[in-house]
C-alpha cells in the first residue's frame, strides 16, 4: 500500500543516519499498558469529582443515562481511531490521519489545534492537582498553603518521571489508576449498601432527566468531557508491540471499563444524594460527601483516590499528549526542536518540557488576568472547569476533522477494505455526536469568560490555517513527510 509506506527507519546496528528521523524506543508496552495509561488519563476521580455536580444538575436523577449516551459516542469516536490505527499507526495520532488523508495544509492546522487544545486543558489538570491538594490538607490540617506551590511539587515530579522513560512512567501511571479505581468502588459499593432500602430505578428512566432529551443534549458535553483522554493509546503506537492491533483493543476496552465504572459512581452519588438533585449539586465534591456519610472517618481514601487521580492523568496525559508535539516536529510540521529524541532514554524530552512549561505560563497568564480584573486570587477548581471548557472546543474540532476523515481515508488508500459500517455509517454518526457537545460549549448566551471561548477557538483555526498555508507554501516537500514514520515499519 502506497500509505504504508514508512521511510527514514534507522538501522538497527551500524552508524545512525544523520537524515533519519529519530525515533522512540519499540515494542516495549503491551495492550494491558496503553489499556491502563488510557483509564490513567481519562482520571475517573478527577472528572467525577469535580464534574457531576454540574451534570446532575443539568440532567437530574437520570443523568447515569447522560453518561451511557456519552459511552456510545466516545465508542464510535474510538471506532475512527481503532480503524485509522490499523491501517497506520502513529505516534502523531489524529494529526497524521488528517494529514495523510487531506495534505499538508489540514496536518499543520491539526497539529496546532491539537497542541493548543490539549496544553489548555492539560493546564487545569495541572492546576487542579494542586487544588485538590489544597483542598485536602486544609480538611484535615487547618494548613492553608497556597496551591500553586503543590501544583509545582506535583508536576515536577511528574515530568521526572516522564523524562526517565515511558515503561517507568507508564508503570506509575497504571499504578495510581488503580488506587483511585479501587477506592472509588468500594465508597460506590459502600453508599449502595448503606442505602439498600430506598434503591430505585429511577436514574436509569428517561421520564427522570430534566427537561427530557433538552436536558439530555445540555448535559451529553460534561458526561463527553468525563471521557476526554480515551484516545491516549494511538499517541502510544510507537512504542507498543503490535499497535495495529492493540491500540483498537486499549481505546474499546478503556472506553466500556469507564462507562460501566462511571455509571457505578454516578448511581451510588445520586443514591448517597436521597436522589435530590438540587443539594447534590450545591455539594462542591459530591463523591467526598458520600464517602463521608457513608465511611466516616475512611472517607480520607477518597481523597487519596483524587490525590492519585490527578497523578495518573498528569503523567498519562503529558505523555501520550507531548507525543503528538514530538510527533509533529519530527515530520517538519513543527519547529524541529520539539522532535528530538532522548539518546538513551528514547523519550522525546523537548516535546515534555515544553508542553509542561507552556501549560504552566497559561496558568500563571490566566491568574495575572484574574488578579488584574479584581477577581482576586484564582481558584483551581474554577479554572479547572473554564480551562477544561476552551480546551475541549478546540479537542472537539480535531475530533469532528478526524471522523470526517475516515471514509476518504479509506476510499482513497485502501479501497479493497472499505466497509460501508465501519468506515462510513459509525464516523457519521459519530461526527454527528461532536456536533452536540460543540453547539452547548459554543452557543451564545453564555456567560463570560465562556462566551468568548467560540471566538477565542475560531481565531485559533484561521491562525494555525493560515500558518499552515504559508509553511506548505515554502516547504513543498511537507506532504511526502506527512504521517512519513509509521509506528511498526521496520
Amino acid at each position: 500500500m502506497p500509505d504504508s509506506a514508512a521511510v527514514g527507519r534507522q538501522p538497527a546496528s551500524g552508524p545512525p543516519d544523520r537524515d533519519a528521523p529519530q525515533r522512540l524506543r519499540g515494542g516495549v508496552l503491551g495492550m494491558a499498558d496503553i489499556a491502563a495509561a488510557t483509564m490513567a488519563n481519562v482520571g475517573p476521580a478527577m472528572s467525577f469529582f469535580f464534574g457531576f455536580a454540574f451534570l446532575a444538575t443539568t440532567a437530574g436523577v437520570a443523568s447515569p443515562l447522560t453518561i451511557v449516551a456519552a459511552g456510545v459516542a466516545v465508542a464510535l469516536l474510538g471506532n475512527t481511531l481503532a480503524e485509522f490505527s490499523r491501517a497506520h499507526p502513529s505516534a502523531g495520532s489524529f494529526i497524521t490521519f488528517v494529514g495523510r488523508t487531506f495534505g499538508p495544509v489540514s496536518a499543520v492546522t491539526t497539529a496546532l489545534l491539537a497542541g493548543l487544545g490539549y496544553i489548555i486543558a492539560m493546564a487545569s489538570v495541572i492546576a487542579i492537582s494542586g487544588g485538590f491538594v489544597q483542598i485536602t490538607l486544609h480538611h484535615y490540617t487547618g494548613v492553608d498553603l497556597p496551591w500553586i506551590i503543590w501544583t509545582l511539587l506535583l508536576t515536577g515530579v511528574s515530568v521526572v518521571l516522564m523524562l526517565r522513560g515511558i515503561v517507568v512512567s507508564t508503570k506509575w501511571a497504571g499504578y495510581f489508576f488503580a488506587v483511585e479505581m479501587l477506592v472509588l468502588v468500594v465508597v460506590s459499593a459502600a453508599a449502595i449498601v448503606q442505602h439498600r432500602g430506598s434503591l430505585s430505578a429511577a436514574p436509569f428512566l428517561p421520564g427522570h432527566i430534566t427537561h427530557g432529551l433538552q436536558g439530555l443534549a445540555a448535559g451529553f458535553p460534561i458526561a463527553v468531557f468525563l471521557f476526554v483522554g480515551w484516545e491516549n493509546s494511538a499517541a502510544l503506537a510507537e512504542e507498543t508491540e503490535n499497535p495495529r492491533r492493540n491500540v483498537g483493543r486499549a481505546v474499546f476496552s478503556s472506553v466500556a471499563i469507564m462507562t460501566v465504572s462511571y455509571i457505578l459512581f454516578a448511581y451510588a452519588t445520586v443514591t448517597g444524594f436521597g436522589y435530590d438533585v438540587r443539594r447534590l449539586g450545591d455539594s462542591p465534591i459530591p463523591f467526598i460527601d458520600v464517602a463521608q456519610d457513608t465511611l466516616g472517618a475512611l472517607a480520607a481514601l477518597a481523597y487519596v483516590g483524587g490525590l492519585t487521580s490527578t497523578l495518573g492523568v498528569l503523567i498519562a496525559g503529558i505523555n501520550s499528549q507531548a507525543r503528538l508535539i514530538f510527533n509533529a516536529g519530527r515530520e517538519g510540521l513543527l519547529p524541529s526542536f520539539f522532535g528530538y529524541v532522548h539518546p538513551t532514554r528514547r523519550t522525546p524530552n523537548n516535546a515534555i518540557v515544553t508542553f509542561t512549561v507552556t501549560a504552566l505560563l497559561i496558568i500563571g497568564g490566566w491568574g495575572l488576568v484574574h488578579l488584574l480584573g479584581d477577581g482576586g486570587p484564582m481558584d483551581p477548581v474554577a479554572f479547572f472547569t473554564e480551562s477544561s471548557s476552551l480546551g475541549a472546543i478546540l479537542i472537539l474540532l480535531v475530533y469532528l476533522a478526524s471522523n470526517i476523515a475516515l471514509p476518504f481515508y479509506y476510499h482513497r488508500y485502501r479501497p479493497q477494505e472499505f466497509h460501508p459500517v465501519r468506515h462510513l455509517l459509525l464516523p457519521a454518526i459519530g461526527t454527528l455526536a461532536i456536533l452536540v457537545p460543540l453547539y452547548y460549549l459554543s452557543k451564545p448566551g453564555q456567560p463570560a469568560p465562556y462566551s468568548w471561548f467560540p471566538y477565542a477557538a475560531l481565531a485559533a483555526l484561521l491562525a494555525s490555517l493560515g500558518y499552515a498555508a504559508l509553511l506548505v507554501r515554502r516547504d513543498p516537500h511537507l506532504a511526502q513527510r506527512v504521517g512519513s514514520v509509521v509506528a511498526d515499519a521496520e
